[in-house]
């Protein structure tokens, strides 16, 4: 079947096309209908004026035409760049905490500014590419349309589909290498680059040191046999005040952390020990007499009235930075969990499903509080391979 004469689709200038005067070819004409045809059919559908279109470069491979492709091309290339730097800085560069001061620090400080600034920068150069190309080298045209209510039919869905391959094809991106390559290039690396920041934190393996891994052990598990005692912390990580049974009173809370002789001479570690998330811990004297029920498998955990649990909650990691000794209660100040201290710390309260980890405590003989062991279950929220509830 012929499709119908050209002149039945084409532009009338200056009028608006009457829907009902129209032809709308069936599927099988649709099928026939040239490109340039469903344009024009989708114009007069629309109520498309188009009053001028005009190629950018009417005469193509121009010196003119050369130089806006290498403008273009060259954001997408600084997209590619940044998008590989991104990539390269994310996995390579050292991420983990130096002290200030300390070798290496300053790589340390750069770390989340560089993969800030290599990632917008090449989201920035896609931007910039699309919007030059659409500014250089698409054809310029101006077109005035009136609105229609009501769901698109099967012929504006067709018509619709041949402007913009229309639009494609006289914007001349098939001929024109250097941009398609570079934006192709930009694309790809920043699409992997948008991968590795989320699934980067899953290539390495954290159950690779088995019962020894990060996720199963705190600064309070023991090294050689060595005590590990309860620390105050006084905003000098340098000094060192180990806590003794009777230095709280009654009702009272003191965050402790671990701490070792052997690192007594280390204030690296000091430092870093402090700033660890898993290790501070709240110790906690109840009041006399209030009753204590214990956990099974933890009933010698505490020392007396003093018990030990760790501060980060185990519904999303906040602190559990607050104790109200009257109602025996620690409470979240992120989503407002509460636990109960007299009862191995179990959530009375809030989104919290699980008590807080509790530190088993002892004194030497000197009076000084230490942990008799790590904590037997993992801290904080849970995840996948929890292996307690």
């Amino acid at each position: 079947m012929s499709a119908p004469p050209e002149s039945q689709y084409s532009d009338q200038a200056g009028t608006q096309p009457d829907r009902n005067e129209l032809h709308i070819p069936s599927d099988a004409e649709l099928a026939e209908m040239s490109t340039d045809d469903l344009v024009r059919l989708g114009n007069r559908i629309d109520d498309i004026e188009v009053v001028s279109d005009r190629p950018r470069f009417p005469v193509p491979g121009t010196r003119a035409e050369k130089r806006a492709e290498r403008q273009v091309a060259g954001w997408f290339i600084m997209a590619a760049v940044m998008g590989l730097a991104f990539i390269v800085i994310f996995i390579a560069w050292p991420w983990e905490y130096v002290s200030p001061g300390q070798e290496g620090d300053l790589l340390y400080v750069l770390y989340t500014p560089l993969i800030g600034a290599t990632l917008g920068l090449s989201v920035l150069g896609v931007g910039m590419g699309v919007i030059a190309y659409s500014k250089k080298l698409l054809p310029e045209d101006l077109t005035i349309q009136q609105r229609h209510d009501g769901r698109s039919s099967e012929v504006d869905r067709r018509t619709a589909a041949a402007r913009l391959v229309q639009t494609g094809q006289q914007s001349g991106l098939p001929r024109r290498k250097l941009i398609f390559r570079s934006l192709g290039a930009a694309g790809g690396i920043l699409t992997a680059g948008i991968a590795v920041a989320a699934f980067g934190g899953l290539v390495k393996n954290p159950w690779k040191e088995g019962d020894e891994s990060p996720l199963l052990v705190t600064d309070w598990k023991s090294e050689n046999g060595e005590r590990v005692y309860l620390r105050k912390f006084n905003g000098d990580p340098e000094e060192v005040v180990l806590v003794r049974a009777g230095d709280l009173e009654p009702g009272s809370m003191e965050t402790v952390f671990p701490f070792r002789e052997a690192d007594r001479e280390d204030p690296e570690h000091l430092a870093e020990v402090v700033r660890s998330s898993d290790s501070p811990v709240m110790l906690i004297r109840l009041r006399p007499n209030v009753p204590m029920i214990k956990r099974a498998g933890q009933e010698d955990f505490n020392y007396g009235s003093l018990v030990a649990y760790s501060k980060i909650c185990s519904h999303m990691g906040c602190p559990t930075s607050l104790y109200e000794d009257q109602t025996n209660r620690i409470l979240c100040p992120c989503h407002q969990s509460q636990f109960q201290a007299n009862e191995y710390a179990r959530p009375i309260f809030g989104p919290a499903a699980r008590p807080l980890a509790q530190l088993p405590i002892a004194v030497d003989d000197q009076g000084y509080l230490y942990a008799r062991s790590d904590f037997i279950e993992p801290v904080g929220p849970g995840f996948w391979e929890r292996r307690s509830s």
